[in-house]
């Protein structure tokens, strides 16, 4: 190496710092890539993608190729240190040490951490840039790589540890609401919002979302023809719950728009048969409480039905679960909305909101931005009472959570409006 003139040999010290950062930025860019957004790039044609893709599905062998090249790197950059500094300050403990402490300063400084630095915070456009020039080393290195690969799957093995890359890649549900959650400006927010919602079905069962039973709607057979068609006529939905007999059972479901000859027929003063109003009532569809939504919703596609009543364990009936209040969970409210459902909020000069206490918590929380519990009661009312433990008289101030509210009114050992302060 005296033979070497000095310039040289500083001029090859500096390219070995140079390739130890390639290094450095190459192994960090790739581990902090988006896997994600880089098999669609790949998917797409783009070549940086499609190698750092390749590069990654062998990470064995790209770690052994990128840690072989820095230690060697290292190791010669450390060499020649020794070498450079006899030769300007002849030998010595001290000259010794000082050189030491120098390279290991401008390793960490210009070679490693600061390389990293940059690569972290452009991991994509380093990654595949990178990826053009380690491919082909990974090849040149793959006799040693391979040789000390054999070593460490021994060693590993030896630890018990199992190594499953393609299991890595993988991704869970949460793990996917987090990625859509922090997607920020490349998914717009209503879009996010639906997507979010998809992925909470099958946390929500039915009876989060069902009208209950005592709100329900219906026809029953037992009453006066001509009672039954000025309900069938003033009805706002399309299609209602028949019920007959003494325990008031449900017999099936109208839709209005097959009685649309009666209701001609009865508005020109023809009384119709309940004979015929029966020819129009289609089976019920029952399904089981505690199914969750998305569940739900690939039953509906394969029966073919729009509505279905929500029996518990015992086969009583819970409540009447429709299409569209699945699709409010996903899309949002729909903005054609019955009298009663605007009635069940109305907000204050104060700020404050007037609620029904038969509302919906999972509404209540989505409309008014807040956390009340849904673990347990469905309603406002039955929270309030599991709070209580008794029916509380009106004017009761109490908090729930970090939430204020005050009773309106109660009656009939009900708790039927509530004032939220927000």
């Amino acid at each position: 190496m005296d033979n070497i003139p000095l310039s040289w040999q500083i001029g090859l010290l500096l390219l070995l710092l140079s390739l130890t950062a390639f290094f450095s930025i190459a192994e960090t860019s790739l581990m902090s890539l988006n896997r994600y957004r880089m098999r669609h790039m790949a998917k797409e044609g783009h070549r940086g993608a499609k190698l750092a893709s390749r590069l990654l599905a062998q990470t064995d062998k790209t770690l052994g190729a990128i840690l072989l090249g820095n230690t060697f790197c290292i190791v010669g950059s450390s060499t020649l240190e020794v070498i450079i500094s006899e030769r300007l300050f002849g030998e010595g403990d001290y000259v010794l040490m000082w050189g030491s402490l120098a390279i290991t300063f401008a390793i960490l400084v210009f070679s490693e951490i600061s390389p990293k630095v940059i690569a972290a915070a452009h991991a994509e456009k380093l990654a595949y840039a990178t990826s053009y020039l380690l491919y082909p080393l990974i090849w040149l290195f793959n006799p040693v790589v391979w040789f000390v690969n054999l070593f460490v799957k021994a060693f590993v093995k030896l630890l018990g540890v199992r190594v499953n890359f393609d299991q890595a890649q993988s991704v869970t549900t949460d793990e996917l609401r987090s990625i859509v959650s922090d997607a920020g400006q490349y998914i717009p927010s209503q879009n996010r919002t639906i997507l979010l919602n998809l992925l909470d079905l099958e946390d929500i069962i039915v009876d989060h979302v069902m009208t209950a039973h005592t709100q329900v709607e219906f026809i029953d057979l037992d009453h006066p023809i001509d009672q039954i068609m000025e309900l069938l006529a003033n009805s706002r939905h399309s299609r209602l719950p028949v019920r007959q007999g003494d325990h008031e059972d449900i017999v099936g479901i109208v839709h209005v728009r097959k009685v649309l000859p009666l209701l001609r027929d009865f508005h020109i003063g023809k009384v119709p048969s309940k004979d015929l109003l029966q020819a129009a009532i289609s089976p019920p569809y029952y399904i089981p409480s505690g199914t969750p939504l998305y569940t739900q919703l690939q039953q509906f596609q394969k029966h073919h039905e729009r509505i279905a009543l929500v029996v518990d364990e015992y086969g009583e009936f819970r409540g009447l679960l429709t299409l569209e209040d699945i699709l409010e969970e996903v899309v949002g409210e729909f903005t054609t909305q019955s009298p009663e459902r605007t009635k069940e909020f109305q907000q204050n000069e104060d700020g404050s909101w007037l609620v029904d206490g038969s509302s919906q918590l999972r509404d209540i929380n989505r409309k008014l931005k807040l956390s009340l519990p849904i673990d347990g009661p469905r309603t406002l009312n039955g929270l309030i009472l599991e709070h209580f433990e008794d029916i509380p008289e009106p004017d009761t101030s109490f908090k729930l959570g970090e939430h204020r509210l005050e009773i309106v009114d109660a009656q009939d050992r009900i708790v039927k409006l509530v004032k939220i302060y927000l």
